[in-house]
């Protein structure tokens, strides 16, 4: 075959290639796709709502409440937002961002917290708590159960602490410590054996309860101060008991020395009793001699005054004082008697004779009577 002939024939192949009609797209393809793309985009619309949706959510999450009795910290990126006394939120409704941008910290401050001691008792169960009784005591203690202390005077007892508190710096307590509760425990878990080892077993169970409570509670707070936890202790309660072991012999010690504080409060109370007495009539008599030598002065200081109005006039003429004197006595004398008698002087100068019937004869009745014989 020529070069010609090959030419014509791809010339010829050609021009039927542009005289063939294109081929036809089925109407079922354009409706499929059309509705894909409606469905793609309803599907666009409702994701979009659904994310507005989720982000008015999850701001509107970021909303929290602060209640009177607390205040709080918000910490973004885990540092707090503001420093000092401003960083506290205090009461109201506030909003920051959701976790994990921003988060809450919600410290009471107003509410008395309360931590109990974990050295220094035995094991118990919560039902023995609560119904008030005690494990049955072994041969011995169980150092791996039984907690305890030592005392000064080197004996053993039980003893445990709760102390009440309210948190006074909110952001101390919160963020300078892992846990504040902890940190407050430890103290007064140290108080206990602190306290114990300086006093002995008779005055932390018996002579001087309140001593001993009062010294723990001093420790706690000389710790709370040196660690600054930020709180403020309202109550320290203690309580101590010897060891079940040796609660007879304990019973006994305590019966004794109850019966001994009883003979010695009657006895002091006999003695105040008698001094009273003693202090009373004391009084009475001292009293009366004070009154009776106030008379008595008075009485001389009267005489010594009226001896010393007359002396002059004694000095003038001591006879005719000593008549008017005299007179005085017996007017004064027969003032008030009854029966009267004047003797007169004797002429011839002798003494007169004055005889006196002191008993008088009975009175006459009237009445004769025949004489006998």
């Amino acid at each position: 075959m020529s070069d010609h002939d090959h030419h014509d024939h791809d010339h010829s192949h050609e021009h039927h290639s542009h005289d063939a009609p294109p081929p036809s797209v089925p109407v079922a393809e354009d409706a499929g796709s059309q509705a894909l793309s409606d469905a793609l985009k309803s599907s666009f619309a409702i994701v979009k709502v659904a994310m507005g949706v989720l982000v008015v959510v999850f701001l509107g999450s970021g909303f929290f409440t602060v209640q009177q009795n607390e205040r709080a910290i918000k910490l973004h990126f885990g540092k707090p937002v503001g420093e000092g006394n401003k960083a506290l939120l205090g009461p109201g409704l506030h909003w920051g961002f959701p976790y994990p941008i921003d988060e809450v910290k919600k410290v009471p401050i107003t509410d008395i917290q309360e931590v109990k001691s974990t050295v220094g008792w035995y094991a118990t169960t919560p039902e023995q708590e609560l119904n008030n009784s005690e494990p049955p005591a072994g041969p011995s203690l169980n150092p791996a159960l039984d907690g305890y202390t030592i005392t000064g005077d080197g004996n053993i007892i039980h003893t445990r602490a709760t102390l009440s508190y309210r948190i006074e710096d909110p952001i101390r307590f919160a963020f300078d410590f892992v846990n504040a509760s902890n940190a407050v425990q430890s103290a007064l878990d140290n108080a206990l054996i602190y306290a114990s080892a300086r006093y002995a077993v008779d005055d932390v169970l018996t002579r001087d309860k309140t001593g001993f409570r009062e010294r723990v509670q001093a420790r706690v707070d000389e710790l709370i101060q040196k660690e600054k936890l930020g709180i403020v202790i309202e109550q320290c309660v203690v309580e101590s008991k010897p060891p079940r072991q040796c609660k007879q012999a304990f019973d006994a010690v305590l019966t004794a020395v109850s019966t001994r504080d009883a003979a010695h409060n009657d006895a002091v109370k006999y003695e105040n009793q008698i001094l009273s007495q003693a202090s009373a009539e004391a009084t009475s008599r001292t009293n009366a001699a004070e009154v009776d030598s106030a008379r008595l002065v008075g009485s001389v200081k009267a005489e010594a005054q009226r001896f010393n109005d007359l002396l002059p006039s004694y000095r003038t003429n001591p006879v005719l004082f000593a008549s008017i004197l005299l007179n005085e006595k017996i007017t004064e004398v027969l003032t008030n008697a009854q029966e009267k008698f004047y003797v007169p002087e004797n002429v011839g100068g002798g003494k007169p004779e004055l005889r006196l019937q002191l008993s008088r004869e009975p009175a006459k009745t009237g009445i004769l009577t025949a004489p006998t014989r």
